[in-house]
C-alpha cells in the first residue's frame, strides 16, 4: 500500500463499500449519507471516502465508467485493502416496457459483449452472478421500503455509442432488464477472489421510448437505490 491506483493507508478503507462510477457522487453520497467522513483517496481525482451509516462503517468510492476502469478498481479493493462486501450503485438504460423510468433494478446476473472474462482461460463463458445473500437481502428491503424494483439479468456493454443500431432488441427479446457497463467485471472479480458483490441500478433512462430523467428527478431517485445499498451491505 498504496497501490498504483489508491493512495489509501492499511486500515482507512472499510470492509463494506459502495461503488458509484461518477467519483463526484461519490462525494455526494458521502456528504449527505455518511456521518464523519474521511477522504482516503484523491488519486486521479477518484474520490473515496469512509464514513459510518446508522453506526456500521461504510467506504465509498468511485470507479469510472466502463469494465475495463471498475475491474481496476474492485481488484485492489478486495485483494489489497481487504474489502469484503462490494455494491454498484449506479444507472441504466431499460429495454424492457415494464421496466420504468425511475424504478430499481437489483442485477441477478449479468451478460455482456466484452472479452472481460478470456483472462481466467476457462473452456467456456462463465456466467456472472451476484451474492445471492446480499441480493435476497436487497430484494427483501425494496419490498419493506415499497420500492418500484425488479430482479434479473442486466447486460454490461463494452460501448455507449453503438455503431450496431438497434443491437440492444436482441438482448431484450432474451429478457435482459436494462444497459450498464460494469457489473459484469465487478461480478467476476469479486468472485475469483472470494469476495461478495452486486449491482443495484436506477433506470435513468429508456431505449423503448425514449425517454430520460431530468436533474431533479436524478437525485432523488438516486437516494432511493443508495439508501436501499447501505441498508443491505
Amino acid at each position: 500500500m498504496p497501490t498504483p491506483h489508491i493512495e489509501a493507508k492499511e486500515g482507512e478503507i472499510a470492509e463494506s463499500i459502495l461503488l458509484p462510477g461518477d467519483p463526484l457522487r461519490a462525494k455526494y453520497i458521502a456528504d449527505n449519507f455518511l456521518e464523519n467522513p474521511v477522504q482516503f483517496n484523491r488519486v486521479r481525482n477518484m474520490l473515496g471516502y469512509t464514513g459510518y451509516y446508522q453506526g456500521k462503517r461504510v467506504s465509498v468510492m468511485g470507479t469510472g465508467m466502463g469494465m475495463p476502469s471498475i475491474g481496476i478498481y474492485s481488484y485492489e479493493l478486495i485483494k489489497f485493502y481487504g474489502v469484503k462486501k462490494l455494491i454498484r450503485v449506479g444507472s441504466a438504460g431499460s429495454i424492457q416496457p415494464d421496466v420504468k423510468i425511475k424504478d430499481i433494478v437489483i442485477a441477478q446476473a449479468a451478460s455482456t459483449n466484452s472479452n472481460f472474462s478470456k483472462q481466467f482461460k476457462v473452456r467456456g463463458v462463465i456466467s456472472a452472478i451476484s451474492d445471492y445473500k446480499m441480493l435476497a437481502s436487497a430484494a427483501t428491503r425494496a419490498e419493506e421500503l415499497k420500492l418500484r424494483y425488479h430482479v434479473g439479468s442486466i447486460m454490461s456493454s463494452d460501448t455507449f455509442y453503438d455503431f450496431e443500431k438497434g443491437s440492444w432488441k436482441k438482448w431484450s427479446k432474451m429478457g435482459v432488464t436494462c444497459l450498464e457497463m460494469e457489473a459484469y467485471a465487478l461480478f467476476l472479480t469479486a468472485t475469483s477472489l472470494q469476495a461478495s458483490a452486486l449491482t443495484i441500478c436506477t433506470i435513468s433512462d429508456s431505449l423503448i421510448t425514449g425517454e430520460s430523467m431530468d436533474h431533479q428527478d436524478r437525485e432523488s431517485a438516486l437516494g432511493q437505490m443508495i439508501g436501499l445499498a447501505l441498508d443491505i451491505i
